[in-house]
């Protein structure tokens, strides 16, 4: 199954970006919406929070830019983000480290989810760009 998705995406790779984007618009509006509204529940300071909303907005922004207007030569774009999701992740994984004392198990579940979701997208992304490398 998950070959056959990255064939899919590798004939249409500015699908791979809308993915991104919506992901990353999700991604954004939870920690600035709902996370920080509701901070006693997850336990994560604001600071960290924001710190995580800013390149999730610079992502949804740069992919949506990519599914627009980006033509050909999608590998070096779908690099491009794969590497900064997977940067994304370790941020997140070092601010649950950094805050652990104080994350609920809420907020555990929540950026646990999160990173796996991304990691496993951050996979797909970088198989993709393998194979439109190759053709």
């Amino acid at each position: 199954m998950l070959k056959k998705t990255i064939n899919h995406l590798a004939q249409q790779p500015n699908k791979l970006f809308l993915a991104d984007s919506l992901g990353a618009a999700l991604s954004a509006w939870i920690l600035f919406s709902v996370l920080s509204c509701f901070p006693a529940y997850f336990g994560m300071p604001e600071r960290a929070l924001i710190c995580l909303v800013i390149p999730a907005a610079v992502f949804c922004i740069y992919s949506m830019a990519c599914f627009l207007f980006l033509k050909d030569n999608h590998a070096p774009f779908i690099r491009a983000i794969g590497v900064a999701n997977l940067l994304y992740c370790m941020l997140t994984a070092l601010f649950l480290m950094m805050h652990l004392s104080t994350v609920t198990s809420l907020g555990l579940m929540y950026f646990s989810a999160e990173t796996a979701l991304i990691g496993g997208l951050v996979y797909i992304e970088l198989n993709v760009m393998k194979r439109l490398k190759e053709t």
